[in-house]
């Protein structure tokens, strides 16, 4: 498969904002499209009101992509966006919308203030991608990268069941496939993680 993995930078903002204009997880529709804002490094405990719309998440988007809040890695097959992963360092997450929300039980206090922790939020792959190991490779990538950055874990979020919606965070068998291990088990996720 012709297929390649990049960083998401500035310059790659107008393929983010096709991907998400075009494909959202599995509805696609208008009021659903997430853009991703929810898992960055903003602090969302104010403010949230900016997120209301579709056009109002697609233009913070842009401003997050530029200014490096919302971080991680776009697929590409014959030259077109057909996989996000979502990934940020987790201490500078943890004030967004979606942390605050879901992961409030999420331990995050590390054995030693020096722990760097990748965290991965979410994936997106187009519908006619999926089941075709787009999401490992960006899984695969995300720790390749991890280690060049000084990274000491990987993190990352499944949920325990399965939900054609809420499966953004990818299935525990990939993790476990790629190496991760479960460090924590809450009421509904799985904290995976991978050491570097």
């Amino acid at each position: 498969m012709n297929m390649f993995i990049r960083k998401l930078t500035p310059d790659l903002v107008k393929d983010y904002l096709q991907f998400f204009d075009n494909e959202n997880h599995s509805d696609n529709q208008d009021e659903h499209k997430c853009y991703c804002v929810c898992w960055c490094s903003d602090d969302h405990r104010t403010g949230v009101d900016k997120m209301s719309t579709a056009e109002k998440r697609r233009k913070l988007a842009a401003q997050y992509v530029n200014n490096g809040m919302i971080q991680g890695y776009l697929a590409y097959h014959n030259d077109k966006v057909v996989g996000w992963c979502n990934t940020n360092n987790k201490s500078k997450c943890l004030n967004c919308i979606s942390w605050l929300k879901f992961m409030n039980q999420v331990n995050t206090t590390e054995s030693s203030k020096d722990t760097k922790v990748k965290s991965i939020f979410c994936f997106t792959i187009a519908p006619i991608m999926r089941r075709k190991g787009v999401a490992t490779q960006l899984l695969e990538r995300v720790c390749k990268d991890a280690v060049i950055d000084g990274f000491n874990f990987v993190e990352s979020y499944p949920q325990k069941t399965l939900k054609q919606l809420d499966d953004f965070e990818g299935p525990l068998e990939m993790y476990k496939k790629c190496g991760f291990y479960v460090h924590e088990e809450l009421d509904n996720i799985y904290v995976m993680r991978k050491q570097l």
